[in-house]
């Protein structure tokens, strides 16, 4: 299971300020103590497996072939070849079980990571994905967490065993060579030290190259979700050429990085294997000058190749590394992301809601964190009792969505109050303050996968005749009935099987399921013919019986039978009453009134028919972003 986010968080700050990137991981390992125990053991035999073949070759060598008598040297050479025999077959078992558990433990931390991620993404509020894009973190969710995969669940495995192997196969070499083996030690830490430089370049580059991926993956999500407004202005090769620049700029921070890699690798194993080789030299002097025996000289040989091929090994494990390190960084940077909506230390309850929720908002402001020097709401102040249906009418901009943004607490107010039977939303528990609203947006979301879970999303323990039942009070039963597989067809990615108004009659079935005690409907009806929108207007009536409702709308046919219609324009409150007394009032209401019912000539010329159209304009689809902000 994932660690605690607290742990997590502090790891990510220590990764931050240390190029040890991947001790980041360490809360996600910590649970499987036992399991990398036994895989570190498994490692450990199978490198002293290895290391056991020298010493066999050498008793081989100086009594088995080097043995005087032919009888002797027959049963000598039996005994050491199911001696190599018995070291191999310990060597193959021994390393099936440590790749077997190595295996297991990159799958299962890979896993751990990116559930965390991804739970911790989705509890961000909407002002992190002002400036996240989606394809970004799918990026890091995917390509960042193989590279992490990778590293957990292969190289890491073989540079400890080659580490282990290559430090035993140096032990030895200096035990049985001392004064030698002494000089070429000397030498191998001057190879180390431009090996350390070269790693912190491929290591920056590493993190680069990532970077530049996850901008390519940003651009084909984007566009993908948006494929019907990318033909229609006709476009396909304007946004092929835009993601042929991004893959372009991501292969040549590749390029870089695989070159200063390259030059690390051809540096490290030239240098090893020449400082090697003149311990071999030196051994073969001593073998004729009668110092050593043959034997002898053959492990040497071997022990040498073994060093060596740990040192090759070691160079490519050192650069997946430096590439996991950065792949790290990137994740434990969204790990260590706080949202600025969080969870009060002691919630208070919510009261009981009967006949609907009381509304509070009192001299709020508010600006988005992306444009912080324009007020979305400039001292608002609301009262909706229990029960009331209130619409919220005005020019698009006026800040009529963010009030239901602050209602939801996607975002807290910069001044002001606001709350919800009579506690403030800071201080309720996000859980159940979201679980007291329903909403239907203007952009209706359906998910893939059938109608019958579409609608049941908002109460996944409802039964098929209560999903049923909503789906009839939103007129939406008939064409999911029509449907192939009925309820139970599969709606394509964004609900790509339906139209315009029946995703948006899921929605509001949706809705209807939840019954909440208050009820946000973001221009609800506005993607449905002139037939549907009757009968739909007539179900959501219904639905708001014993609840409290808000409405926005452009289409002021739509909310005549408010209770009352409060008119917002520049983020503020402007005019408040019924529609008949709005009308007489002559002000921002009557002449969008005028505009829609032909009440009365519109009198104040051009800029009274822009605002007009603005009002009751309809607004083009767009690609669903994840919990992009309304602007107003």
């Amino acid at each position: 299971m994932p660690p605690p986010a607290p742990e997590v968080k502090a790891a990510a700050r220590a990764a931050a300020a240390s190029p040890r990137a991947l001790a980041a991981l360490l809360p996600f390992l910590r649970p499987y103590r036992g399991r990398i125990a036994l895989a570190g053991a498994f490692l450990v035999l199978a490198a002293a497996s290895t290391l056991l073949l020298p010493v066999a070759l050498k008793g081989l060598i100086d009594q088995g072939l080097v043995a005087a008598d032919p009888g002797e040297r027959l049963m000598a050479l039996r005994g050491h070849f199911l001696a190599l025999f018995g070291v191999g077959a310990a060597l193959g078992l021994f390393s099936a079980a440590r790749f077997y558990m190595v295996t297991w433990l990159g799958e299962r931390i890979t896993a751990d990571l990116r559930n965390a991620v991804y739970a911790h993404v989705v509890r961000q509020s909407p002002e992190f994905f002002e400036s996240t894009q989606t394809g970004e973190v799918v990026s890091r969710l995917t390509a960042d967490t193989t590279l992490v995969q990778t590293v957990v669940g292969s190289s890491l495995s073989m540079g400890l065993r080659n580490t282990v192997m290559g430090a035993g196969a140096l032990v030895a070499l200096i035990v049985t060579n001392p004064w030698v083996m002494t000089q070429v030690l000397g030498i191998l830490v001057l190879v180390v030290l431009p090996g350390l430089y070269f790693g912190r370049r491929v290591r920056r580059l590493s993190r680069t190259s990532q970077d530049r991926v996850a901008d390519s993956s940003a651009i084909a999500a984007e566009v993908l979700n948006a494929i019907p407004v990318v033909q229609g202005y006709v476009q396909e090769g304007r946004e092929a050429a835009r993601f042929a620049a991004a893959t372009e700029s991501a292969f040549q921070a590749a390029r870089k990085r695989t070159r200063v890699r390259s030059a690390l690798v051809a540096f490290m194993i030239t240098a090893t294997f020449g400082a090697l080789l003149w311990g071999l030299y030196q051994g073969t002097q001593a073998v004729l000058a009668g110092e050593i025996s043959a034997g002898h000289l053959g492990q040497t040989v071997v022990f040498v190749i073994i060093l060596v091929g740990a040192v090759a090994v070691l160079s490519e494990v050192y650069g997946e590394l430096l590439r996991a390190a950065g792949a790290t960084e990137r994740l434990m940077e969204l790990l260590a992301s706080t949202s600025p909506v969080a969870e009060p230390p002691s919630p208070r309850p919510l009261p009981p809601a009967r006949g609907g929720s009381a509304v509070l908002l009192r001299d709020v402001v508010f600006h988005y964190p992306s444009r912080p020097r324009q007020a979305a709401l400039d001292g608002v102040s609301l009262e909706v009792r229990p029960g009331e249906t209130v619409a919220l009418v005005g020019p698009s901009g006026a800040g009529k969505s963010t009030v239901f943004q602050l209602l939801l607490r996607f975002y807290d107010a910069s001044r002001g109050a606001v709350a919800i039977d009579g506690v403030p939303v800071r201080e309720a528990a996000l859980a159940e303050l979201r679980a007291r609203i329903g909403i239907v947006p203007q952009d209706s979301t359906v998910f893939s996968s059938s109608a019958r879970e579409n609608i049941r999303y908002g109460r996944p323990d409802a039964s098929d005749a209560e999903v049923e039942a909503a789906a009839r009070a939103a007129f939406a039963h008939d064409f999911i009935s029509a449907l192939p597989e009925g309820y139970d067809t599969y709606l394509g990615e964004r609900g790509v099987r339906l139209s315009g108004g029946q995703r948006q009659r899921i929605a509001i079935a949706r809705a209807m399921l939840k019954n909440p005690p208050l009820l946000l409907l973001d221009e609800a009806t506005s993607a449905l013919d002139a037939e549907s929108e009757r009968m739909v207007q007539a179900a959501l009536e219904a639905a708001m019986k014993d609840r409290t409702t808000l409405v926005i709308a452009h289409r002021l046919a739509t909310v005549l039978r408010a209770d009352r219609i409060v008119v917002m324009d520049g983020g503020r409150v402007v005019e408040a009453g019924t529609h008949d007394a709005l009308v007489a009032r002559g002000g921002l209401y009557a002449r969008l009134a005028a505009m829609q019912f032909d009440l009365q000539p519109a009198a104040d010329g051009a800029d009274t028919a822009r605002t007009a159209d603005q009002a009751d304009a309809p607004q083009a689809p767009q690609a669903p972003q994840a919990a992009r902000p309304a602007p107003g």
